[in-house]
């Protein structure tokens, strides 16, 4: 098994845009996919990007993919990791894809001096958190995350 992770480019736009949708479905939220190829091309790869991807291949075949950018933390004050989509194909799982592109972004994390390394994950995703557990992740129970968008973001934002 040759598994290799590279930075995504440009013209993995139409392969970033499927992992999208096929993560979405298994989120059960395929209806919810406005991403499209060149939406991708412009706020993924666009000089003002604030995010960043990668593409993992098992024996040259694309297998997945992850997202990701830096925030910050004022506790720690350290910038952080953080991991929008960690999506690896349902035929390619089980063979220590997901581990080593988890195993590849805490290196990117600690080589940019990231004081912590964090994602979300659904509630009823049994296997993932299993999975991120075995790895030494721990959830964050106490936090509880917030959105606003849509109409109730742009009505907020009128509002001021």
């Amino acid at each position: 098994m040759n598994i290799t992770i590279r930075p995504a480019h440009r013209e993995d736009a139409a392969l970033i845009q499927r992992f999208i949708t096929e993560l979405a479905i298994y989120e059960k939220a395929g209806d919810q996919v406005a991403a499209t190829v060149t939406s991708i091309e412009v706020s993924l790869f666009g000089e003002d990007s604030p995010a960043r991807a990668l593409i993992c291949e098992v024996n040259g075949e694309a297998a997945g993919y992850a997202i990701y950018f830096f925030n910050y933390s004022t506790w720690q004050a350290k910038k952080g990791l953080y991991l929008e989509d960690l999506y690896i194909s349902p035929a390619m799982r089980g063979d220590g894809a997901g581990k080593r592109m988890l195993q590849h972004l805490a290196a990117i994390a600690v080589e940019n001096g990231c004081g912590r390394f964090e994602w979300s994950v659904l509630d009823w995703n049994q296997p993932a958190i299993d999975f991120y557990r075995s790895i030494g992740a721990e959830p964050q129970d106490e936090w509880v995350r917030y959105r606003m968008s849509g109409s109730p973001l742009r009505d907020f934002a009128a509002s001021a």
